[in-house]
């Protein structure tokens, strides 16, 4: 009975141990493989590129021609360029907006090429987005409370004067 406890716990315990290459605290953690990008994925990436490199005006220009091809040709490769150009610096709130229902069709679309891409501009733009309306409510606030102490204000010297 006895060898037969040992011969379980050894079974046990040799079922325990870590394999050989996951042993090692240096090789415990690498980085899956990922897949090389694909040539919508490079092209978004060096028209991204271009734009940061662009003048304000040729910006303005560039996100104006993106909205006008978004209305003409919907494919996936214009709505990445729209949103692109849409959420430069300097681009205005409502752009995100748009630059969100661009998005759309291709964060929804799990074969899209751009899927991907398209998912991690999409939840950066929703954070930034969701931070304006955190920063636009706290200014908000800010705004009341000083309306309030300048109503205090005026109310107390209102009475010292009276006095």
């Amino acid at each position: 009975m006895r060898g037969m406890v040992l011969s379980v716990l050894m079974v046990a315990l040799a079922g325990c141990q870590l394999p050989p290459s996951a042993s090692s605290t240096a090789d415990s953690w690498r980085p899956a493989a990922s897949p090389p990008a694909t040539g919508e994925i490079q092209e978004a990436l060096a028209y991204h590129a271009q734009l940061r490199r662009a003048g304000m005006r040729e910006l303005q220009q560039e996100q104006e021609l993106a909205r006008r091809t978004l209305l003409k040709s919907a494919d996936d490769r214009t709505r990445m360029r729209c949103a692109l150009a849409l959420t430069m610096p300097g681009a205005a709130a409502t752009d995100l907006v748009r630059a969100l229902d661009a998005l759309d069709p291709l964060t929804r679309n799990a074969e899209a090429p751009l899927h991907t891409l398209a998912l991690l501009l999409s939840l950066q733009l929703q954070e930034q987005r969701r931070s304006e309306m955190q920063a636009q409510a706290l200014q908000q606030k800010l705004d009341a409370l000083l309306q309030l102490e300048r109503s205090m204000t005026s109310r107390d010297s209102g009475l010292t004067r009276k006095r």
